[in-house]
């Protein structure tokens, strides 16, 4: 194999992660339900001063003809029913969701050496929540959203600039932004995964997990019976 630059420095990369003294283990969980660790390990990402955006999480959407793409969303609610971001319900994400809502979020706090993946079922929340949220926003913030043909082809940067300047010439510095085509997405998961690294590579990856007849395979030594429905077990790195 040709060996460039690049590829020589890729290859020597080595990050040291946590010790064996530090592992992730089933007896330190308190409560066995998936959303009482993610706010657990949320809390520890919020007070972390080098985590700058801990809400940035990886979606990943499939279209019709099952081909998978990614992108970072903001992630502004995480309760015990799921998952909440928000989008232009024209942009690929969207398109994509409506015709299989199957998708999965990631993040990755990389100075905790942590990363919690999801997969689950998005939805549409309703428009009155939307709104609210909507109008929560920088005011600035609400006019790019309605500026923004996200996802769709534009033929200048300029385009856009004369879009804004178009709304803000037409609603004047005090009047309300109205909702565009844009609106929240619940992701309610049915697995939640739980990675710490491990500077040996023996990472630890606890996996939750829930949904018909899943609590049938809990066996007491592989799989494990949790609160809520949900059934956990570990994973080899």
């Amino acid at each position: 194999m040709s060996q460039g630059l690049t590829e020589v420095q890729l290859s020597a990369l080595r990050l040291k992660y946590r010790e064996r003294k530090d592992a992730f283990l089933e007896e330190n969980i308190q409560i066995k339900n998936p959303f009482c660790v993610f706010r657990d390990w949320l809390q520890v990402a919020l007070k972390t001063p080098e985590i700058l955006e801990p809400n940035a999480a990886a979606l990943a959407t499939v279209n019709p003809e099952g081909k998978p793409s990614n992108r970072f969303v903001l992630v502004k609610e995480a309760t015990a029913e799921g998952f909440t971001f928000f989008t232009n319900y024209g942009s690929r994400k969207a398109d994509d969701i409506l015709t299989n809502p199957n998708v999965a979020i990631s993040f990755y706090w990389l100075p905790l050496r942590r990363s919690v993946r999801i997969e689950g079922v998005a939805e549409k929340i309703s428009k009155e929540d939307s709104l609210k949220y909507f109008h929560e926003r920088p005011r600035a913030s609400q006019i790019g959203a309605a500026a923004s043909p996200q996802s769709q082809r534009i033929p200048s940067r300029g385009y856009l600039d004369e879009k804004e300047a178009d709304i803000k010439a037409k609603l004047g510095p005090d009047a309300e932004v109205p909702l565009p085509n844009w609106g929240g997405y619940l992701v309610r998961p049915n697995l939640i995964e739980f990675w710490q690294g491990q500077t040996d590579r023996l990472h630890d990856r606890i996996r939750f997990r829930r949904g018909d007849g899943v609590e049938a395979e809990v066996d007491g030594k592989l799989v494990h019976g949790g609160e809520d429905g949900w059934i956990y077990e570990r994973l080899a790195p």
